[in-house]
């Protein structure tokens, strides 16, 4: 419940940062909020084993990441086709707006 609504948490963060930074960049605040909030087991299973290698503890260390990365694949999966028609939207208003100021 708490990893979840940390995840949840984090990702809304991001996306509201990254629509300051890149108000008109749909792409990119699409990625960041990825790049943000997506850690993969890849990445912080050697980095858990490196930092406790001498602790007996290190199995459950990594037991929190093990969970967060499943939640961020089902989370993912949920909003990618959402993600994906806010892009188009985006996109489209945009180059609305360009043409209404070439005018």
């Amino acid at each position: 419940g708490l990893e979840l609504f940390l995840l949840l948490s984090m990702m809304v963060l991001a996306w509201f940062g990254l629509k300051l930074c890149f108000p008109n960049e749909p792409k990119l605040r699409v990625m960041g909020l990825f790049g943000c909030t997506h850690k993969s087991v890849a990445m912080g299973i050697p980095l858990i084993n490196a930092i406790y290698e001498e602790s007996p503890l290190v199995g459950y260390y990594t037991l929190p990441l093990l969970i967060w990365h499943p939640m961020q694949l089902v989370i993912g999966t949920f909003i990618a086709p959402r993600l994906s028609a806010f892009v188009k939207r985006e996109e489209e208003r945009l180059q609305k707006n360009d043409l209404s100021l070439a005018e």
